[in-house]
């Protein structure tokens, strides 16, 4: 079985005509059985696991589990002619989440999650070059949504602010160090991952919180994803593993004005998902109507409102925003009604 080495160029500057014939290659190919040594990814391959990552995490899905990845990996998986895990497998290296993975895709990966619009027209050749060979758009779907212009867009970046992006590159300076990358690319890796899995996080607490804001149930729909809503953690990035950092259950979607109050800690909420107003901010709604408009009822709900079948804030971050955030006195003071 041949194996091709490609150059960061065969990614980077991926035409149509290239997809055309890379794709030719993989409807070519017979799936390999589980274990067996496979091809090498080839470019189209790459930079559609890399975009996959966009919507998919795929740490949830290591080993057995890739079977219940979610779109696109299956879709993938059936058009490559390989198993989900490997699909799953390149996406971890292409994450920076196995740093003695291939070098170059973690390089590759780095560049085009730094250049969006780079990204977005590598990611649309990929497109040009499937349908140029009959691939529609049932087999192999738009799931970015940007087949026919547009940017990859992400959500959520508004707590990625400089302090939280120098932690999260501090954090993996000695593990990329041990795997021979220098300083500047471990930052150029680490930002597109923290950002990435940020966009992911912020989508899914979207989702589950039903696209609109968990305090007052403002939604703006037709807009489409904006800063008209913010995805935001319960216990804030910076303080939380990693682990915490990506569990859709350390998040709430909330309109700018009470998302900026529960960042303050003049907003939280308790074990039982009843709202509570610090007393400062209280004081002012009871002598300002324009506080009152937006911190009293029924403008603000009595309690945090969720889809029927959304997955509830763990009392393990209520509790530590309580403890950390929230600004407390001798008394607490609930919505009035």
């Amino acid at each position: 079985m041949s194996r091709v080495l490609y150059t960061s160029a065969d990614y980077l500057d991926l035409t149509p005509e290239d997809a055309r014939r890379q794709w030719l290659s993989i409807l070519d190919r017979r799936p390999v059985d589980q274990g067996k040594r496979q091809e090498n990814f080839n470019p189209v391959e790459t930079i559609l696991c890399l975009a996959a990552m966009y919507l998919v995490d795929s740490s949830r899905f290591s080993n057995k589990a890739a079977v219940n990845a979610p779109r696109p990996v299956p879709e993938l998986a059936r058009l490559f002619r390989r198993p989900p895990t490997s699909v799953i497998a390149k996406m971890d290296n292409l994450d920076g989440a196995r740093p003695k993975g291939n070098k170059n895709d973690v390089l590759v990966a780095a560049a085009l999650r730094s250049d969006p619009q780079h990204l977005a027209a590598v990611y649309r050749a990929c497109l040009a070059g499937a349908r140029s060979v009959g691939i529609d758009p049932a087999t192999l779907p738009d799931f970015l949504g940007i087949e026919d212009g547009g940017q990859v867009w992400l959500l959520g970046q508004d707590e990625l602010g400089p302090s939280v992006l120098e932690l999260a590159v501090e954090e993996a300076l000695g593990t990329f160090a041990d795997a021979g990358y220098d300083e500047r690319e471990t930052e150029r890796i680490t930002l597109g991952s923290v950002r990435v899995g940020q966009h992911r996080f912020a989508r899914a607490v979207l989702g589950n919180c039903g696209h609109a804001c968990v305090f007052c149930g403002f939604a703006a729909p037709s807009a489409g994803p904006s800063h008209l809503l913010r995805a935001s953690h319960v216990k804030p990035w910076r303080d939380a593993t990693k682990r915490e950092r990506l569990h859709v259950a350390n998040g709430l979607a909330a309109c700018p004005t009470h998302d900026a109050a529960f960042d303050q800690g003049l907003l939280t909420i308790e074990d039982d998902l009843l709202i509570t107003v610090a007393p400062s901010l209280a004081l002012d709604r009871d002598r300002r109507p324009e506080v009152q408009l937006y911190f009293g009822a029924p403008h603000l709900f009595e309690r945090v409102a969720l889809p029927q079948r959304a997955t509830v804030i763990d009392v393990q971050y209520a509790r530590w925003h309580r403890d950390h955030v929230y600004r407390p006195s001798d008394t607490t003071v609930p919505v009035r009604r």
